[in-house]
């Protein structure tokens, strides 16, 4: 009996260019220096014509983002300030610098978040509250803020979270991330009940494996290795894919779409 070989993962596929579908936002993202999701996700913005704050610990990789970004689509349209969303100072001034710089605040993007891997009975207490304190209660800060400030605008709003397919699914080493990804979707959903009332939309998005250079630091090869072979596409998601998501999520075209996680993954097992 002859053997078939599986076809090789295909390549990601043409990067799909902006059509102004936040034109005339005004959008925060947190943690979005650097490769990952949150600066895909304000790439997209700006390339959809939205205003972008820039939030993130590390100071030194968010000068050199906002920088290049500034460089591309000017500096009028896009700004940072350092943002630890374990501490409330620094969210107030995050969101507070997008009312600031554009006079109004339309959209948070909550991409902050703390993974790392350990067996639950080998967890200390202090790495199991240092990734709920960032992962979920840096969440809760910060749509808390970005709620209050819209309800008091008047003008409606978006937050998009993102949390991830572990909300749903088991995965060794993983207990404390998992726990915090579940809940912000159940913050989300609740958030989404109370802020509807004056117009604004809460939503999640919930990635599988998006790829970044730092990555590595949280998980091992052998565990990427896996769970890229999982995914039915045989590859990971561009961060961009997953922003893709997180724009649709943020414009009118979701305009009537609250309290849901949606599920960016190509998993099949």
């Amino acid at each position: 009996m002859s053997s078939v070989e599986e076809p090789g993962a295909p390549e990601a596929p043409p990067y799909v260019p902006g059509h102004g579908l936040l034109a005339g936002r005004s959008a925060v993202v947190t943690a979005a220096a650097g490769t990952g999701i949150g600066g895909a996700t304000a790439r997209r913005f700006l390339e959809e014509g939205a205003d972008v704050v820039l939030g993130d610990a590390h100071e030194r990789r968010l000068k050199e983002t906002v920088a290049a970004l500034a460089a591309e689509f000017g500096a009028r349209r896009v700004t940072g300030t350092p943002c630890d969303v374990t501490d409330e100072d620094q969210v107030t001034a995050l969101l507070g610098l997008a009312e600031a710089r554009h006079g109004r605040l339309d959209v948070l993007v909550n991409n902050a978040g703390l993974g790392g891997t350990c067996e639950l009975t080998e967890m200390t207490d202090e790495q199991w509250h240092a990734v709920l304190d960032t992962t979920l209660t840096g969440t809760f800060r910060c749509t808390r803020a970005a709620l209050r400030r819209m309800k008091a605008a008047g003008r409606g709003g978006a937050v998009v979270n993102n949390s991830s397919v572990l909300g749903w699914r088991a995965q060794r080493g993983q207990a404390h991330y998992a726990a915090a990804k579940a809940g912000v979707m159940a913050l989300t959903r609740c958030a989404a009940v109370e802020a509807a009332a004056y117009g604004v939309r809460v939503n999640a998005v919930a990635p599988s494996l998006a790829t970044h250079p730092h990555l590595e630091k949280v998980t091992t090869p052998d565990v990427l290795a896996d769970l890229t072979r999982r995914e039915a596409f045989g590859r990971a998601a561009a961060p961009w894919e997953v922003a893709n998501v997180i724009v649709f999520l943020a414009s009118d075209y979701a305009s009537y779409m609250t309290g849901e996680t949606v599920s960016v993954s190509s998993r099949r097992a």
